[in-house]
């Protein structure tokens, strides 16, 4: 079930954010397993926010772009934001 903050999203930002992270990730030849580990993130939490289901804090982009040897700002560029 989708928390409160993900059904406000109107605009579909957490989505495009999910789907920017998953693209990334995929392309970088990671499993959502192994990325949710490198970043400290729990697996099933980071496919929540893969989904677009969780509204996904300013530490755990943080996270997940050093994870993916990136800058946190690639992944909004990646999602059109």
């Amino acid at each position: 079930m989708a928390r409160i903050s993900a059904n406000l999203d109107k605009d579909g930002y957490l989505v495009k954010l999910g789907a920017a992270v998953r693209a990334r990730r995929l392309g970088l030849a990671l499993s959502q397993e192994a990325l949710a580990d490198a970043s400290g993130i729990d697996r099933s939490h980071m496919g929540k926010i893969e989904r677009g289901e969780r509204n996904v804090t300013f530490l755990n982009i943080l996270r997940i772009a050093t994870a993916m040897r990136c800058k946190p700002s690639d992944l909004f560029v990646d999602a059109g934001l």
